[in-house]
């Protein structure tokens, strides 16, 4: 079943969303529904974002740094003692 949906947006918008579907040869009431018909629709992410995540994932794949031989209070307390000339 169909029903008309009435939404409120700045023009910009529309005239983006417009665009967007002619891209892509669907309307823009057949965009809006691949959109939600999606099990878990995604949001569209920016590229800084995209950008993240894959920077995540690649440091995901590296190998782990060895774990300091000595622990933060004693490094700390060795760089407090040290004598600069």
């Amino acid at each position: 079943m169909e029903t008309k949906l009435t939404l409120t947006v700045r023009k910009e918008i529309v005239e983006k969303a417009k665009m967007q579907a002619a891209s892509r040869g669907i309307s823009l009431s057949k965009m809006f529904e691949e959109i939600f018909e999606k099990e878990s629709p995604g949001v569209e992410k920016t590229s800084e974002q995209v950008a993240a995540a894959r920077f995540l994932e690649r440091l995901k794949e590296e190998t782990p740094i060895k774990a300091l031989e000595k622990s933060d209070k004693e490094l700390l307390r060795e760089h407090r003692d040290k004598k600069y000339v």
